[in-house]
């Protein structure tokens, strides 16, 4: 009887059952705050790129005002060089961006909209199968000079 409840007692192994249960959660979690965090830093790389786009457009240059492809290209050199995508396949500065109105005097309105489809990095399918693909956007809107 005693060494019935010796073995009983016995708790060797258990620490790494209770790991092993615990692991797959831990690592969705940590992966998932990664993941969520590159997202947000996307978004504020968006918002920032139209307004560079935005204030190029409204800014006063002689002896023409800056075009629509240059707007856009002033995007597309933003988001170049900061956005984080792990070798993703970047969309093109005029598929992302959409610039509405022209500054021909003092006060008229340029709009910028950026779209990016973020694709997740670090758990794409599992990620994607739950919500599907998702759409950063940002738009400013500024008065020319």
């Amino acid at each position: 009887m005693n060494r019935l409840t010796e073995r009983i007692k016995n708790q060797k192994g258990a620490a790494l059952v209770e790991f092993a249960i615990v692991l797959p959660l831990l690592l969705v979690l940590v992966f998932g705050m990664i993941e969520f965090s590159i997202m947000f830093y996307d978004k504020a790389v968006i918002t920032n790129a139209s307004r560079e786009g935005a204030r190029a457009g409204i800014v006063y240059s002689y002896p023409s005002r800056i075009t629509e492809g240059e707007i856009e290209a002033t995007v597309g050199n933003y988001v170049s060089d900061k956005l984080i995508t792990f070798g993703a396949i970047t969309p093109s500065a005029e598929d992302m961006t959409t610039v509405t109105g022209q500054c021909t005097n003092a006060g008229d309105v340029v709009t910028v909209a950026v779209t990016y489809p973020y694709e997740f990095l670090v758990l794409p399918n599992f990620i994607t199968t739950l919500t599907g693909s998702i759409d950063l956007s940002a738009v400013t809107v500024m008065r020319c000079e």
